[in-house]
């Protein structure tokens, strides 16, 4: 890290208008662990050339859609949950909707399996049920071809430093699984220095020096709750188990080139997480079983003027959205210190969910 103190950090640059890419768009740590007998499982299905014939497999899905439609029709929860109250309507409980991993993939045309193989083995569980079918949308195969071509492959393959971060790491923050998501913090571009980005914004592997702007989120923190120690360390994935999503509005970056993915359609798809977290976010922390797995709304943190355009649509109502200055030391005391956004937050998830539904910011394994 001898270079360290020359790199200079996207989020630590405060935008003041959108870039061009986001109007045209409109928008190692924590890698998961996958088990061998789901691995090989996933590699059989893309690798099979006898499976069921994709004829067969629409045929499966579109039984499988009409029994959970007449199965929820009857069911007092989805009743509930058509009343319960969205930005965008009345939609079906998170854990109602089915899902099945290896018809899926038999419905991916072939030669999209292979570009799509990082995201049906990497991407949570609880997130891909809701985004299958937002990947198999032209511009986001469009957006994984650039990114084939770029080194961005196997889920296990080498880039040889040319993007970050590692392909495993892409989604770190779908590890977070969206009903137990309390709190979206908003960034921009991964760290495009070596060693740095793991797939959660602003936060950096153990080992690599603490960036300029989470020094001020410590600052902050230790602000609004004295007993806070800020670690030596910039990992925030103790925050991830905790229900914080960490997004960045770009998910890759070319190494030493910041904003370098911009305008390829990671805008577009990181848009769409936002509404799936509008529709499902903190769908299950509620200890009411007459409302699980019905979103009631979370907490935004957005600082800076980027960050504030890609929440500007929410509903204020169904969510706290908290707004500032960004950390950053170019703009952190014209808003970001001070601004009281931990307790803030945290009053307002347990006033909604009870003390369980808090996050322990204090708290950095």
């Amino acid at each position: 890290m001898g270079e360290e103190k020359r790199v200079v950090y996207l989020e630590d640059v405060e935008s003041t208008a959108p870039s061009l890419s986001q109007e045209s768009t409109k928008s190692a740590t924590s890698t998961a662990t996958v088990s061998n007998k789901r691995q090989r499982s996933i590699l059989d299905m893309f690798g099979s050339q006898d499976s069921q014939t994709n004829g067969e497999s629409k045929a499966v899905v579109k039984k499988t859609k009409l029994d959970d439609s007449q199965n929820n029709e009857s069911n007092p929860v989805f009743k509930k949950a058509k009343t319960a109250g969205s930005s965008t309507g009345p939609h079906e409980p998170l854990n109602s909707i089915p899902f099945s991993l290896s018809e899926y993939i038999e419905s991916i045309p072939q030669e999209h399996r292979d570009l799509l193989r990082l995201e049906c083995e990497c991407m949570g569980k609880s997130w891909l049920k809701l985004l299958k079918d937002e990947i198999k949308k032209p511009y986001f195969i469009a957006l994984k071809r650039f990114l084939w071509e770029e080194g961005v492959q196997a889920p296990d393959g080498s880039i040889t430093g040319k993007v970050y971060p590692s392909p495993r790491n892409i989604y770190s923050w779908s590890n977070t699984p969206l009903g137990k998501v309390k709190v979206v913090i908003v960034g921009q571009d991964p760290y495009h220095g070596p060693n740095q980005a793991h797939g959660l914004c602003f936060s950096v592997p153990k080992g690599v020096n603490v960036p300029p702007s989470l020094r001020n989120i410590y600052a902050e923190i230790k602000s609004e709750y004295p007993e806070f120690q800020p670690p030596k360390h910039g990992n925030l994935m103790t925050w991830a188990e905790n229900g914080v999503l960490m997004l960045n509005t770009c998910l890759t970056v070319k190494a030493n080139q910041a904003g370098s993915h911009s305008g390829r359609g990671w805008e577009q798809f990181t848009d769409k997480v936002v509404d799936v977290v509008d529709k499902y976010g903190g769908a299950n922390l509620s200890p009411d079983s007459d409302v699980r797995g019905i979103g009631r709304g979370v907490v935004f943190l957005a600082w800076g003027a980027w960050a504030g355009k890609r929440v500007a649509k929410l509903n204020k109502t169904k969510h706290l959205i908290l707004t500032s200055a960004h950390p950053s030391p170019l703009s952190a005391h014209k808003g970001f210190l001070g601004n009281g956004h931990f307790r803030a937050a945290n009053d307002w998830l347990e006033k909604k969910y009870g003390a369980e539904g808090k996050v322990n910011w204090c708290r950095l394994d």
